[in-house]
């Protein structure tokens, strides 16, 4: 199992749209397992648990590290985790965090609370965030080795700084050159 994932997953569905069946659809699709057993009941479910995460990621960047800790120790208790041993032959076994029978929005909150359960004791309670770009609200995990991750992806943090680079560009033609 790798909790790392988990994590990342759990950004991923406080990222997700989350109106009808074909969202969750579209959210599982690299887990066709899980697309069909998708119901209308998980949606609601795992918009509540989007609102419940979302705190958790708001709270790392301030260095509220206890917040993010209460969060998760709060959402673990309402959404206790059932880990057991699977595999598809002696060599593969590996560790699940939800009962076999579990619903998907059980699955997906047993997996995204421990992925981050984790991350917080192995890496550290600040390693969540909410991107800095403009004009986007997206969560991330925080993997890089000095917690330097400020944009949800390439892409926002790209756009950022061609936006910084030609803001530069016009207070200096505006301006005349830095004294130098």
């Amino acid at each position: 199992m790798d909790f790392l994932a988990y994590a990342e997953r759990a950004a991923d569905l406080v990222n997700a749209p989350m109106e009808d069946e074909d969202d969750l659809r579209a959210l599982l699709s690299a887990r066709p397992w899980l697309v069909d057993r998708a119901t209308g009941a998980d949606v609601r479910a795992l918009r509540r648990l989007q609102r419940d995460l979302r705190p958790a990621f708001e709270a790392a960047p301030d260095q509220q590290r206890e917040e993010v800790v209460n969060r998760l120790n709060e959402l673990l208790e309402r959404h206790p985790v059932s880990p057991f041993i699977s595999g598809h032959d002696a060599t593969s076994w590996h560790l699940h965090v939800a009962e076999r029978e579990s619903s998907v929005a059980e699955t997906l909150a047993a997996e995204g609370l421990m992925g981050m359960a984790v991350v917080v004791c192995d890496l550290g309670a600040d390693r969540f965030g909410v991107c800095a770009a403009d004009r986007c609200s997206r969560v991330f995990v925080d993997t890089s080795p000095n917690r330097s991750r400020r944009y949800c992806s390439e892409r926002c943090s790209s756009r950022a700084n061609v936006a910084a680079f030609r803001a530069r560009r016009k207070a200096a033609a505006t301006h005349g050159p830095a004294p130098g």
